[in-house]
């Protein structure tokens, strides 16, 4: 399997070529609830998550939600 560089979160990582973004956020052990994902500047719809290929270059970027505080 050949490994492709991509961008996440800032810094240079390597994937395997074709992995999709479900894939990968399972490989890093992160859940998909409570996160948002872009993908090359575009806000990814969890749904699709498991449909969106990761190919050399990509910028990904992961951004985890925190609850609490007080209304």
């Amino acid at each position: 399997m050949m490994a492709i560089r991509i961008t996440l979160n800032g810094e240079t990582r390597e994937v395997i070529a074709g992995i999709s973004l479900q894939a990968l956020l399972t490989q890093l052990n992160i859940a998909s609830r409570r996160i948002a994902v872009e993908h090359n500047l575009q806000i990814v719809d969890p749904e699709r998550f498991d449909q969106v290929p990761i190919k050399a270059g990509d910028r990904i970027e992961i951004i985890g939600f925190v609850g609490g505080g007080r209304w």
